[in-house]
């Protein structure tokens, strides 16, 4: 896809060496835009070879609501080292979509906390006012973020009705550029995708800003040269991308929709390239 390659060449010519809580410095860039057309096929990188499972699992374990990664483990442990050892995640994305806690007092003046399903306001919402421009999904609470061991990077996500068509914008407050932004983009294209479907219109654009996009930079010589992502992210500016693929859903509600529900056809990709995780 050329606008994640774009995406990479601008933060390694434009970004700027910065420190991190993780140790191991970052190039940079602030406020990275692209946008994809979803009718085009679906985003899933061709230059390098993707996880589809593993994604896909992941982005039904959001649609879940759960905020326990138990059964998420049995298919990828890209959460493990951000739970407990029981499972539990102190910022689960999906429990947040689906069980917004809500704040509001009685008749007396006393706080009543109420849980809001915010993919289920927006499905309903659409079907009843598709013009609306407050389509609005966050899993970003205050309190629950402060003391999280990591707050939602991708942390709030909007969507918009025109010409028939879905449109997607995510914000993302942090972003991999090697490892995390190939998922999330894929990811809220599936997401996308769901909703259209549940809503009866076809998938539109896919924008995305990130605020921090970064690229991990070890130096050679040091510990920390096994997290150097520059090199990957430059082969990868080698390669030419390949034609996107097809995504079909079953036409089910959306919390009946299991993995065997989803076909990912034409999929074609350059070799895999491995990156260390910076934790």
């Amino acid at each position: 896809m050329k606008q994640y390659l774009d995406l990479v060449k601008l933060v390694i010519d434009e970004g700027v060496r910065k420190q991190n809580r993780t140790g191991i410095d970052t190039l940079s860039y602030f406020s990275a835009n692209y946008k994809t057309d979803l009718s085009l096929g679906f985003p899933l990188l061709t230059t390098k070879k993707m996880e589809w499972k593993s994604l896909l699992y992941e982005v039904l374990w959001y649609l879940s609501g759960d905020n326990h990664i138990r059964n998420l483990r049995k298919h990828t442990k890209i959460w493990d080292a951000w739970a407990d050892e029981d499972g539990n995640l102190e910022t689960a994305y999906g429990y947040y979509w689906r069980h917004f806690p809500s704040a509001q007092k009685d008749k007396e003046g006393n706080w009543q906390v109420t849980e809001i399903d915010q993919i289920q306001y927006i499905i309903d919402e659409i079907k009843r006012n598709p013009n609306s421009r407050r389509l609005i999904v966050t899993a970003w609470e205050p309190g629950n973020a402060i003391h999280s061991k990591l707050p939602p990077c991708h942390y709030t996500y909007a969507f918009n009705v025109l010409n028939n068509k879905l449109n997607c914008h995510l914000c993302q407050r942090s972003g991999d550029i090697a490892l995390g932004i190939p998922f999330n983009l894929a990811a809220y294209a599936i997401l996308t995708q769901i909703i259209a479907q549940q809503v009866g219109l076809e998938p539109g654009i896919f924008s995305h800003t990130i605020i921090d996009a970064h690229i991990y930079i070890g130096d050679k010589g040091t510990a920390n040269e096994k997290y150097d992502h520059l090199a990957g992210l430059k082969e990868q500016l080698k390669r030419e991308p390949l034609p996107l693929s097809k995504l079909t859903i079953a036409n089910k509600p959306i919390d009946e929709l299991t993995f065997e529900d989803f076909e990912l056809t034409g999929y074609q990709s350059h070799p895999k390239i491995k990156f260390e995780v910076a934790v």
